[in-house]
């Protein structure tokens, strides 16, 4: 199994309202897109465990995770963020650098 986790404390919306203690961690099996598992520590926990359950129950895994279109500014936010960060596991060094720049762009 490997694990993606997202801190709270980089995400705006949780900086905004003062939120930041917590994390969203993603389980995988390890060398797959497939999700096992996952833990949210957050005060809205149970408003965001449902998007990782659905996607688990719908056979799909980290890349739809990551690809989903969160809005901005939601604490839901550390779920794609936490995704994002296996797939970037799977980059060659040149395509990494694109996209953590195309990721700073976002945010």
């Amino acid at each position: 199994v490997a694990t993606y986790e997202q801190s709270f404390a980089d995400i705006d919306r949780a900086i905004l309202e003062g939120e930041t203690n917590g994390l969203v961690r993603i389980h995988a099996r390890k060398g797959s897109e497939e999700i096992v598992g996952a833990t949210i520590v957050a005060r809205h926990a149970g408003e965001m465990i449902s998007e990782i359950t659905a996607i688990m129950n719908a056979g799909k895994g980290m890349g739809p995770l990551g690809a989903t279109i969160h809005p901005y500014p939601t604490q839901a936010e550390a779920i794609k963020r936490a995704a994002n960060n296996h797939n970037k596991t799977r980059l060659t060094p040149t395509l990494k650098k694109l996209f953590n720049k195309w990721m700073e762009w976002t945010r």
